[in-house]
């Protein structure tokens, strides 16, 4: 549990940090990695049938792949 708040914590770190003007290179390895994250949230919520908590990691999945979309797109930087 605790390496997987460490690994959220630190691709929300680098999605909002490049507003900031550090390493803005990051941003789309980091909307990648959480898009990888919350895929793997949501198999695991499925195999504990916890479907409650589905919808969330769907939504937060799906902003994650256009903000990596976005960043790795022929208009990315």
């Amino acid at each position: 549990m605790r390496l997987i708040g460490a690994v959220e914590l630190a691709a929300a770190l680098g999605l909002v940090l490049p507003a900031a003007g550090i390493a803005v290179v990051l941003t789309p390895l980091a909307a990648l990695g959480l898009a990888v994250v919350m895929a793997l949230a949501g198999t695991f919520h499925l195999r504990r049938r916890e479907y409650s908590a589905i919808g969330m990691n769907g939504v937060l999945l799906a902003l994650a792949v256009v903000v990596a979309g976005g960043r790795f797109g022929p208009y990315s930087f």
